[in-house]
């Protein structure tokens, strides 16, 4: 049974017109409205996707008696599916932060790198690092890093900046527990390991490409760059007050916010970012890598029981499918990590208790973010406009993978949110991925996801965030950070749609 037919069987949600055109006219006012009231406006996301939904129910024809509903019962199950992966995760990231965990990393690997390996360092130091972390927490901690790497070593800025961007970037909008591809997976009832795993596969030879490789071009392009001073000194080049932090939809770089870091909201991105942290005792390596990795290596041991032994019955595919579960790998993490990185570090009880409670206030604003976000995309596929889109993709013969990439390169371009570009373009093309096998959901997931990184510019913070450290000007960013994002993108999708061929 085709994912048309699927549909076909199924009774709408919520009384709508029977014009296709007039749903697809609905979705565009609706996002055009959202991306008005986020750009312009300013108005919070959440009070923009809540506003949106309801002109997308207006322009459908659909009763605004059951509108709340629907949007009440996306913005539930999104919550409750995402929501506690986020705070699981912003609590791990703390600790990492916190304990000087990020700096035990780096300073390793750069131990063991010549001056000819620096950019690969930093690319191989940013991907560990932006497992656990999110995007503004990692660049801020690796900021100091790669300033010192550059003075000390004599390598031009860019060389080593872009591939610690790209690691970073790469594995922000392709890799779970990222709270994009969370919400991707969440939307489209994609496997959580198997999208893992293919996210893995799609991020390592796209950040070989956007960052080494690119770093040498994007060197000659933007020239010679004085390498500024650390943020958070006197001279650092652009205060908090220099620039806004957050962009049009009030979210950091993707629309997330960072564990530890500001509240998601245009005033607290940029104040209260984490400076690296080097207390008196830092955790070992090895601990703090396990710590890192080891909800990864649950989370894909589930995907390959699941593959091998395929018997829900199996006692060892029960035990796999409980341990590898989203919401047991990091709640494993965390608790361990409360041992190897806080304990390590010297925090006694009370240190640790108030560590993973300061994470969580900071992330209210994206989980109310997404969910709103749950709830816009419950409305369009409540009001028929999966069915439209999936009428419209047959009729037009478009691969599923490449109008999730190119809706989600639309909004991303129109919000500067990858976020917003992720749950709308997830929501718009979710009934496409019906009938799909888990292989082909999980590259919907990374298709959107690669198309939510496309083009960074003026209305995105990562923009202001990359151009204020390394004392850019806006032509020099757009001419690397912009194109670095665009090449991560362009790649991604190149890789998953041949890809999409063979599994």
């Amino acid at each position: 049974m085709t994912p048309t037919s699927l549909l076909a069987a199924a009774a709408p949600a919520l009384p709508h017109t029977d014009s296709n055109g007039r749903l697809l006219i609905a979705v565009l006012l609706s996002i055009g409205a959202i991306v008005l009231l986020i750009t312009k406006l300013k108005l919070h996301p959440f009070l923009a996707l809540l506003l949106g939904s309801g002109l997308l129910a207006a322009v459908a024809a659909a009763p605004f008696d059951k509108l709340l509903t629907s949007f009440a019962t996306g913005f539930g199950s999104t919550v409750a599916g995402v929501g506690l992966l986020i705070g699981l995760g912003a609590m791990l990231g703390k600790l990492l932060a916190d304990s000087g965990g990020a700096n035990t990393i780096a300073d390793t690997v750069l131990a063991r790198a010549g001056r000819r390996g620096l950019p690969w360092a930093m690319a191989l130091i940013a991907a560990v690092l932006g497992l656990p972390l999110f995007f503004e927490v990692g660049v801020v901690l690796l900021i100091p890093i790669v300033l010192l790497v550059a003075r000390r070593g004599n390598v031009p800025l860019m060389r080593i900046g872009i591939p610690a961007l790209a690691g970073l970037s790469v594995l922000h909008g392709l890799v779970p527990p990222h709270p994009g591809p969370l919400v991707a997976v969440d939307a489209l009832k994609a496997d959580l390991g198997v999208t893992l795993a293919f996210g893995l596969l799609i991020a390592v030879p796209t950040l070989i490409v956007a960052g080494p490789l690119f770093g040498r071009i994007a060197q000659r392009w933007v020239g010679p760059l004085a390498v500024p001073a650390a943020p958070g000194s006197d001279t650092a080049p652009g205060s908090a007050a220099d620039k806004p932090a957050a962009d049009g939809d009030g979210t950091p770089h993707g629309g997330t916010t960072p564990a530890g870091t500001g509240s998601g909201t245009a005033t607290a991105t940029r104040t209260a970012l984490p400076t690296a942290v080097r207390p008196e005792h830092a955790p070992r390596f090895g601990a703090v890598l396990a710590t890192i990795l080891l909800p990864v290596v649950l989370m894909l041991g589930k995907a390959l029981v699941d593959v091998v032994v395929d018997d829900p019955k199996a006692g060892i595919q029960r035990v796999f499918d409980f341990i590898g579960s989203p919401l047991i790998a990091l709640l494993a993490a965390t608790l361990l990590g409360m041992v190897t990185l806080g304990r390590a570090a010297g925090f006694d009880k009370q240190r640790i208790s108030d560590t993973v409670a300061g994470s969580l206030g900071p992330i209210a604003g994206i989980v109310f973010i997404v969910g709103a976000g749950g709830g816009f995309k419950q409305t369009l596929i409540d009001v028929g406009v999966g069915q439209a889109v999936s009428d419209w993709a047959t009729d037009w013969h478009v691969s599923a993978l490449l109008l999730g990439w190119l809706i989600a390169v639309l909004i991303r371009l129109a919000t500067g949110s990858a976020t917003v570009a992720t749950i709308t373009a997830a929501g718009i093309v979710a009934p496409l991925a019906a009938g799909m096998s888990s292989s082909h959901s999980a590259l919907l997931v990374l298709a959107i996801g690669a198309g939510s990184l496309f083009f960074s510019h003026v209305n995105d913070a990562g923009f202001w965030l990359v151009k204020e450290y390394f004392g850019m000007s806006v032509g020099q960013t757009l001419k690397s950070w912009s194109v670095m994002e665009t090449i991560i993108s362009v790649v991604a999708i190149a890789l998953i749609l041949p890809l999409s061929l063979i599994v």
